[in-house]
C-alpha cells in the first residue's frame, strides 16, 4: 500500500464517524468538549453555524451520527449525541449579540424561498448577511414548516420553533406567511435572480382499502391530521384508534392520539418490528406509553383479522406534490414524476431554480434538508457572483497538536465506562394529559456532564512521523484494542488479514506509514482506535502525536467567495 495522505481533507474527517455521518457535518466532539467545560454558549454557536436549529435538532433528529458513533465499537449504546445538543440549546445564554447582523449594504440580487420550512430558512440564513433579499413564501401563518405542523408539541415546544426562526428571519428576511404559489411560471416572471424550492412533501398516501369511502368521516391522513392538530382545528378523537403504518408519523399520530381521547390505541404495520422506519427510540416511547404495535399483519389468504375502532389514522408515507410547477419552463421530472436535482449543486435542469429537503428527494428528515439549504446556497451564491456552482471551494482544515507536556494533553482522554444516561422523562399520568407538556425533561447539568465524558474524541487524531520511529514497539504493546501493527507492506486486501486483529470493515481506512529503518510499514486500523492518546504517551521518540482536526465546511459566506481555497 501507499503511505497515507493525512492532508487531503476527507482523510481525518471520515475518521470523526459522527461528524461524517452527519449530513451537515457537525463537528459533535468539538461541542461536546465545550459542554463538559460548561461553555453552553459555545457549543451552541458551533451547532448554530453546522445545523441550524440546534434546540429544535436537539430534540427532534433522526441521529445518523449515534449509530456511527466510534462509542459503540467497544459497548451498545452510543454517545447521547442528539440530547447533549439539546443541552446546549437549553443552558445557553442570551446569544442574539454573537449572530449574524442583517446586511447594511444590499447587493442587488432578490431570491424567492417557496416554503418556509428548515430547507429555505437555511439558505436564507446563508444569503442574507451577504446582502441578499431573501423573501420566503409560505401558505401557513408562521415559518417552520413541518416542523411547526408535524411534530407534536409533546415533543417539540412551539417556544423552541419560533425561537429559532426568528433568530433566522430577524436577519433581514422578508416572510410572506398565508400566501400560495400556484404557479412557478408566474413566480419566475416576476424577475427574481433565483429561485429555491423547499416546499416539502405535503402529500400523505392514502390507502384504497375496502369501507374507505363509506367511513372517510372517521379516516384521516396522518400528517394533515396531525397538521390539524397542530393549529388546534382537532382537539379530540375516538376512544378506540387504530394507526396504519410504521414509520415516525404513525408514532407522532399515536402518541397524539392518547393525548386527545384515545384509550385503546393500536398500530398496525406490515413489516415486522425492527423493519419498521421508525426511529428505535420513537417505538420505545409509544410502548412506554401502553401503545402495542401489531406487526405482520397483511393479507396473506387466511380470514381476516378484525380490530374494532372509532377513527382510524393512515400514516403508510409522503409524496410529493408539484401541480403549480408548469411542465413546460424548461424543468425537467423524472419517471416518478420528481424534479431532475443534482445532489451536488441542489441545481434542477432550468438555471434559476433549486430544490431542497423533501422536495428534492423525497421524505428525508430536518438534518437532510439543513445540509440541503447549505449546498443550495453555495450555489445561488456563485451563479449570481458569475462563478461556476459545480466548482465547490474545499474546506478549512486545522490539525493542530494537543501536547501541553510530554504525558499530558489539552483534552481528558480517560476512557469513562459509564453507560449512557438515560434521558429524564414527565411522569407518564401527567404526559398523558396534556397534549403540550414536553415529556423528555433534558439532562440537567450533572447528567449532561457525565454523559459528555463518554465521548471518546475522535476528532483528536493519532498522527505518525516516520523519522522518529525507532520501531521498539511500545505503542504496540500498549494499544488496548490492538489497532497498531508494524509489518512488511502488502496490498490492502492482505494486509487487513495480517494485522494484530484483522480489520474487516472496510469502510474505514488503513493508516499507512512507511520509510522506517527495518523497510517495514506502521499499520494502523482507524475503524476500532479509540484515540485514548496511549501510543503517543508511551512512545520514547514523539513519534506519534494526538492532533485535533477541525474541518469547516463550505457555507456562501465571504471565505468561500474566492477562485481556490486551501484545505492545508
Amino acid at each position: 500500500m501507499k503511505p497515507t495522505d493525512i492532508s487531503a481533507p476527507d482523510y481525518f474527517h471520515k475518521v470523526v464517524d459522527c461528524q461524517w455521518a452527519c449530513p451537515a457535518h457537525t463537528p459533535v466532539p468539538e461541542y461536546i468538549r465545550l459542554i463538559a467545560a460548561g461553555r453552553y454558549s459555545d457549543a451552541y454557536m458551533i451547532n448554530w453555524k453546522s445545523n441550524v436549529f440546534p434546540g429544535i435538532l436537539g430534540r427532534t433528529c433522526d441521529r445518523p451520527c449515534e449509530p456511527a458513533c466510534r462509542r459503540g465499537r467497544v459497548e451498545k449504546e452510543p454517545v447521547a449525541i442528539c440530547r447533549l445538543k439539546r443541552v446546549a440549546a437549553d443552558f445557553k445564554d442570551d446569544i442574539r449579540d454573537r449572530l449574524p447582523k442583517p446586511a447594511t449594504i444590499k447587493n442587488g440580487k432578490r431570491i424567492a424561498l417557496v416554503g418556509g420550512g428548515p430547507a429555505s430558512l437555511t439558505v436564507a440564513r446563508d444569503l442574507a448577511p451577504l446582502g441578499y433579499h431573501c423573501v420566503v413564501i409560505d401558505q401557513d401563518p408562521k415559518a417552520g414548516g413541518m416542523i411547526r405542523t408535524q411534530i407534536p408539541r409533546f415533543r417539540l415546544p412551539e417556544s423552541i420553533i419560533d425561537e429559532e426562526c426568528d433568530y433566522i428571519l430577524d436577519l433581514g428576511i422578508e416572510f410572506r406567511g398565508g400566501t400560495r404559489i400556484d404557479s412557478l411560471k408566474a413566480l419566475l416572471a416576476e424577475g427574481w435572480d433565483a429561485v429555491f424550492v423547499g416546499s416539502g412533501a405535503p402529500r400523505g398516501r392514502d390507502l384504497e382499502i375496502p369501507g374507505r369511502e363509506e367511513a372517510a368521516a372517521n379516516i384521516h391522513i396522518g400528517i394533515d391530521w396531525l397538521s390539524s392538530v397542530s393549529f388546534g382545528h382537532i382537539s379530540k378523537i375516538g376512544k378506540r384508534v387504530i394507526v396504519l403504518g410504521g414509520g415516525n408519523t404513525a408514532m407522532d399520530c399515536c402518541r397524539s392520539s392518547r393525548r386527545l381521547g384515545g384509550e385503546d390505541v393500536k398500530v398496525v404495520v406490515r413489516s415486522g418490528f425492527e423493519e419498521m422506519k421508525a426511529s428505535p427510540w420513537e417505538k420505545e416511547d409509544a410502548m412506554h406509553e401502553d401503545i402495542p404495535i401489531l406487526n405482520f399483519l397483511v393479507p396473506t389468504g387466511e380470514p381476516d383479522q378484525h380490530i374494532p375502532c372509532d377513527d382510524v389514522l393512515v400514516a403508510v408515507g409522503q409524496e410529493n406534490a408539484f401541480p403549480w410547477i408548469e411542465r413546460d419552463i424548461g424543468i425537467e421530472f423524472d419517471k416518478w414524476n420528481m424534479p431532475k436535482v443534482d445532489p451536488k449543486t441542489m441545481a434542477s435542469t432550468h438555471p434559476q431554480v433549486f430544490f431542497g429537503g423533501d422536495a428534492a428527494f423525497g421524505p428525508k428528515n430536518i438534518i437532510w434538508a439543513v445540509a440541503h439549504g447549505h449546498d443550495a446556497a453555495l450555489s445561488i451564491d456563485r451563479m449570481c457572483s458569475g462563478l461556476d456552482i459545480n466548482d465547490r471551494p474545499l474546506p478549512m482544515v486545522e490539525i493542530v497538536s494537543q501536547k501541553m507536556g510530554i504525558h499530558e494533553w489539552s483534552y481528558d482522554n480517560d476512557i469513562a465506562p459509564d453507560r449512557r444516561y438515560r434521558v429524564p422523562l414527565r411522569d407518564k399520568v401527567v404526559a398523558l394529559r396534556d397534549i403540550k407538556a414536553e415529556v423528555e425533561l433534558g439532562y440537567d447539568v450533572q447528567l449532561a456532564l457525565k454523559e459528555a465524558e463518554r465521548c471518546l474524541n475522535c476528532d483528536v487524531q493519532t498522527v505518525f512521523t516516520s523519522s522518529l520511529c525507532i520501531e521498539c514497539d511500545a505503542c504496540v504493546d500498549i494499544c488496548p484494542m490492538d489497532c497498531i501493527t508494524f509489518t512488511a507492506n502488502g496490498d490492502e486486501a492482505d494486509l487487513r488479514t495480517r494485522l494484530r486483529a484483522p480489520a474487516k470493515n472496510v469502510t474505514q481506512d488503513l493508516y499507512v506509514a512507511n520509510d522506517l529503518k527495518t523497510g517495514r510499514v506502521m499499520v494502523k486500523d482507524e475503524d476500532v482506535c479509540l484515540h485514548c492518546g496511549l501510543c503517543a504517551e508511551r512512545c520514547p521518540t514523539g513519534a506519534w502525536d494526538m492532533k485535533k482536526y477541525l474541518i469547516d465546511m463550505t457555507h456562501a459566506d465571504d471565505l468561500c467567495r474566492v477562485a481556490a481555497r486551501s484545505a492545508a
